[in-house]
């Protein structure tokens, strides 16, 4: 199974400057609960990020970058190399950049989001989603709050089959 995670905006904004847009603690808690235990497959924007590698989950990045070897990483040249990498019974979460999801979005059985109820100045976007090959399976609504300067919720899809 391969499953998209991001938080977008209602432009499908993923942030800026290689950095996110907004500060959901609750976004971050999903996502670490989701993904733990799990392969990640990342850009290397995507992983460096970071400030240090993400815990209890096995990294794989993809990079044109010759040489790019981070420690405690699988480093591949393509996202089919990267799927490749993992085991064929994982379930392997896609968690960014922009190019990574434009690249992996066809091949993704699932999508857990995060819509962030605002409009903001971006240069990298989660890809504009065909609804017609999406099946809406979960949503939770969050309003702001003292933690969270934004409404958001939470979205489960999955790929619509024949």
């Amino acid at each position: 199974m391969i499953t998209l995670i991001a938080a977008i905006g209602e432009n499908n904004e993923l942030g800026k400057d290689n950095q996110l847009i907004w500060h959901l603690p609750d976004d971050f808690k999903r996502f670490k609960a989701i993904t733990s235990g799990h392969f990640i497959i990342m850009g290397r924007k995507t992983f460096e990020s970071f400030p240090k590698p993400l815990p209890n989950r096995t990294h794989v990045i993809v990079t044109r970058q010759k040489n790019y070897a981070p420690k405690d990483c699988i480093i591949v040249n393509s996202i089919k190399d990267g799927i490749a990498a993992c085991p064929i019974d994982e379930a392997i979460y896609i968690i960014g950049g922009g190019e990574i999801y434009n690249q992996s979005i066809n091949l993704a059985d699932k999508l857990e989001l995060t819509r962030v109820h605002h409009t903001f100045e971006a240069d990298t976007y989660f890809p504009k989603l065909n609804m017609d090959l999406w099946q809406l399976e979960f949503e939770e609504f969050h309003p702001k709050d003292n933690k969270h300067n934004f409404d958001f919720t939470f979205l489960t899809y999955s790929r619509k089959t024949e």
